[in-house]
């Protein structure tokens, strides 16, 4: 399960990549990211009308509640596998669907330490997300209730490249424009079928402390 991961990638890079459509970018001005941790802020790009928008969102969906009994806090979930799951059916059209620009992520490796993964032909990639805008939940006790955007992204079967790292899962992982644009706008069915594993040898790992 992927829980940290690096985006240092300009915004104006990113905005770039989806001329000619415009970019509202509201993301002020964003220093560059090299270690985000679950419940961190950071950046998503979503569709608006008229084009696609730059926010930024806090790392963590809603929990399913029957994880929550007895709990005080809703820390949030990073990862998000089970797409049949009555929880989850609920944000998976397009008005919840978000792309997640990284330039790494790191999966911890046996001995300790973490293994960076990164992709291999350095093209630009995002994880394919999903946001929940405007949730009120007590994410921690001493902020008391908070109203955030959430945002998390998908995970599925890992590839050659992560298997001797993690091998039950990976982030689902958007290399193309058709890609980016189907994530963001076709309906369910078609969208999911992006929930599968990158290509073997698409990923370089860099075995990092």
């Amino acid at each position: 399960m992927c829980n940290l991961y690096s985006n240092t990638t300009a915004q104006e890079a990113m905005r770039r990549l989806f001329a000619p459509l415009p970019v509202i970018d509201r993301l002020g001005n964003l220093p560059p990211l090299p270690e985000i941790y679950p419940d961190y802020m950071a950046p998503i790009l979503r569709a608006c009308a008229g084009g696609r928008e730059l926010v930024m969102a806090r790392w963590g969906l809603p929990t399913p509640p029957h994880y929550l009994a007895g709990k005080k806090t809703d820390r949030g979930v990073t990862n998000v596998r089970n797409t049949g799951s009555s929880h989850w059916r609920r944000w998976l059209g397009p008005e919840n669907r978000c792309l997640v620009p990284f330039d790494a992520f790191a999966e911890p490796r046996a001995g300790g330490g973490n293994a960076w993964f990164r992709l291999a032909d350095g093209r630009p990639g995002f994880f394919a997300g999903l946001h929940v805008p405007g949730w009120t939940s007590v994410r921690k006790l001493k902020d008391g209730a908070t109203t955030d955007d959430l945002f998390a992204f998908l995970t599925t079967e890992a590839n050659a490249d992560v298997r001797p790292i993690h091998p039950k899962a990976m982030p689902v992982i958007l290399t193309r424009p058709e890609e980016w644009e189907t994530w963001l706008t076709a309906p369910a069915p078609v969208a999911l079928r992006l929930q599968r594993p990158l290509a073997d040898g698409a990923l370089l790992t860099d075995q990092g402390a």
